[in-house]
């Protein structure tokens, strides 16, 4: 008998109990005699039988199983959170089913019904925005949640992050000890928590706390063509340093300023917030915010695994360290 077409239904007939028999072995159920459980085992064991995750949760109210939400699997940040997840789910047995919104908001909480209904039993959040109702279904199903990379203003879910505002505020501190006066910062979608409630007030305030009145801020800056785009607006409104949320985007800039003849950092220096593989692989390499993806994801899985089997965690609200890694985009190197 091929290994593949091995059911629940043969290991009961071979052990000559019934399939609830085999259930209860298979699920650890002490309610089966010591010599039947033996027997089961052993066919189990003779025909290499692999029960089936999805029946099993059906039975035991638990699949082993997590979603994990992202925006785009093609955006480098992610697939490095991604990684961290992984690993830790691969350790403590969970497998993964991903789910990619792909900038379809008005789709997405159809996107996590249709994950929900997979009945996973904890889900890894990392999309920038978290709708009312996505939110509710999530708190409708009692669903375990941890948010990784991302925060939520309701402050009703579990999150890992770094401290964004500080984060911010040390790359201005950096660029303007360089001389650099006239500061921007770019965005993606500016309604973001992140954005909205982190990084921008945190930019807000380092200009009052400097006296510096004109504010640059740009939004809707997602790719490399909007960055590449953006620098002649940026040299019209004669910004000399700017931090880019996203590495992709940042090398747009760049790109454009190398091809105006201008020079990086000395017309221009840029901070890039991300920490991808790009930013270190372009040339001048960018400066970096390095957010410690791998470690975030990871502690976001495993946050999830306690949450999913009720054990206490130390706090829900968990800050990683992040390190500013000067490169060749900035003078003070």
């Amino acid at each position: 008998m091929h290994k593949q077409e091995v059911t629940i239904y043969d290991v009961a007939r071979e052990a000559k109990v019934s399939m609830a028999t085999v259930s209860r072995v298979i699920n650890g159920n002490s309610n089966v005699r010591k010599e039947t459980r033996e027997r089961v085992e052993a066919v189990i064991n003779r025909l290499h039988y692999q029960p089936n995750a999805v029946a099993q949760g059906l039975a035991s109210k638990k699949t082993t199983t997590v979603g994990l939400i992202v925006p785009e699997l093609t955006n480098l940040y992610f697939a490095e959170l991604s990684k961290g997840i992984d690993d830790i789910a691969l350790l403590y047995k969970y497998n993964i089913i991903i789910s990619s919104i792909e900038n379809r908001l008005m789709k997405e909480d159809e996107v996590i019904q249709s994950l929900l209904n997979k009945q996973v039993d904890g889900v890894i959040y990392m999309s920038n925005r978290l709708p009312d109702k996505v939110a509710n279904a999530f708190k409708q199903t009692n669903t375990p949640v941890v948010l990784a990379g991302t925060k939520d203003n309701r402050d009703e879910f579990a999150s890992v992050t770094i401290d964004y505002q500080k984060a911010d505020t040390e790359a201005l501190n950096l660029m303007y000890n360089d001389g650099k006066k006239n500061l921007a910062i770019v965005v993606g979608d500016p309604d973001t928590v992140v954005n909205k409630d982190n990084r921008i007030p945190a930019y807000r305030k380092f200009l009052a706390d400097h006296d510096i009145a004109e504010e640059h801020i740009y939004t809707k800056i997602n790719n490399y063509s909007d960055g590449y785009n953006l620098y002649s607006q940026l040299e019209k409104d004669g910004v000399d340093g700017v931090i880019v949320t996203r590495d992709v985007t940042a090398v747009g800039i760049l790109n454009s300023v190398m091809d105006a003849g201008k020079n990086i950092p000395k017309d221009l220096e840029i901070i890039t917030a991300s920490a991808t593989q790009i930013a270190s692989v372009v040339r001048p390499a960018l400066t970096t915010i390095k957010q410690p993806l791998y470690d975030m994801g990871a502690v976001a899985m495993r946050m999830l695994t306690k949450l999913m089997n009720n054990e206490e965690v130390d706090g829900i609200h968990v800050q990683l360290p992040y390190e500013l890694l000067k490169k060749q985009s900035t003078l003070n190197q």
